[in-house]
C-alpha cells in the first residue's frame, strides 16, 4: 500500500492543490484557502519530510511530484489546478512539464525553473544546533534559533513545525535529517529535458523579493510559453503572508480566467 502525503479537503466545486515551501506545512497556505474556498475544492497538503507527512531520506522533485500524483490518484483526481509556493511551485513545475494533461493550470509563487546556491545555511545550523531538551516552551524554541535567524518571520514559519513530546519538550515535526541530507537536491532544476507546458500558466513575484529575476524570463519562457508574471506590490518571498488580500485577488482573476 502506497503512503499518502498527509492532506485536507476544504469547499467544493473544481480541484487546486496547494503546496507549500521548504520548511514549511499545509498551515501556512491557510490565507489561501480562505480566499478560495467559496469558489473552489482546496486540497491543502503536506510534502514528505514536512508537516504531518511520512518522512524519508531523500526528496528529489521527481520523488515529490509522485507523491502528490499518487494523492491525486487516491482522491481519484484526473487533473487539478496545482498553486505552489517556493520549492512547492518547483513541485508543481515538475508535475506540469512530466504528466501535462493533468495538470489544468500552473500557478507559481515567487520562484524560478533555476537552480539556486544555496542560502539557507543560517536555517540549517539553526536546525542542526537546536537542542529539544532545552525548549519546554515556544518562547524557549525561539531563543534558540535568534542565535542564528536575525528575521522573526522565518523563525515564527520554523516554529510551526515543533510539536510538544511526551517530556514536554518541543522537537520537530519535520524530517531535519532528510531535509538537510536533500538540500542540494531542493536547490536543483526541477525540468524534465526538452519537455514543456503550454496549459496557462501564472508566475507570482513579491516586489521586495529577489527569488524571481529579469534573467528567468527566458527559461520561463521556454518551458512554460502561455506564462504570464504578476508582481505584488510591497511582498516579500513570503508574498501570501505578506500581502494575502493582494495575492489572492491576483489569483482569483487568473483561476476565473480558465
Amino acid at each position: 500500500m502506497v503512503e499518502q502525503l498527509n492532506y485536507r479537503i476544504f469547499g467544493e466545486k473544481s480541484d487546486v492543490i496547494l503546496i507549500h515551501g521548504l520548511f514549511g506545512s499545509m498551515d501556512n497556505l491557510t490565507p489561501v484557502v480562505r480566499g478560495l474556498t467559496d469558489h473552489y475544492r482546496i486540497v491543502s497538503l503536506d510534502l514528505r519530510n514536512h508537516g504531518r507527512s511520512f518522512h524519508r531520506s531523500s526528496m528529489s522533485y521527481p520523488e515529490m511530484a509522485g507523491d502528490v500524483f499518487a494523492l491525486m490518484d487516491h482522491l481519484k483526481v484526473d487533473s487539478a489546478i496545482i498553486v505552489g509556493h517556493s520549492m512547492g511551485g518547483k513541485v508543481g513545475m515538475r508535475m506540469a512539464l512530466q504528466e501535462p494533461d493533468r495538470v489544468r493550470a500552473l500557478v507559481v509563487g515567487d520562484i524560478a525553473p533555476a537552480e539556486y546556491p544555496p542560502h539557507h545555511q543560517n536555517v540549517l545550523n539553526a536546525l542542526q544546533a537546536y537542542k529539544p531538551e532545552l525548549a519546554t516552551s515556544r518562547s524557549g524554541a525561539d531563543k534558540q534559533l535568534a542565535a542564528f535567524i536575525e528575521m522573526p518571520t522565518v523563525r515564527q514559519l520554523l516554529i510551526k513545525g515543533l510539536k510538544k513530546d511526551q517530556q514536554g519538550h518541543y522537537v520537530w515535526r519535520m524530517n531535519v535529517e532528510g531535509i538537510i541530507k536533500s538540500y542540494k537536491d531542493i536547490c536543483a532544476v526541477p525540468e524534465t529535458g526538452e519537455k514543456s507546458y503550454a496549459g496557462p500558466a501564472l508566475f507570482v513575484k513579491g516586489e521586495n523579493s529577489d527569488y524571481l529575476k529579469p534573467e528567468h524570463r527566458d527559461v520561463i519562457d521556454r518551458l512554460f510559453p502561455a506564462a504570464k508574471l504578476r508582481v505584488i506590490t510591497g511582498a516579500g518571498h513570503w508574498l501570501h503572508a505578506d500581502k494575502p488580500d493582494l495575492f489572492n485577488a491576483t489569483l482569483k482573476r487568473f483561476l476565473a480566467s480558465l
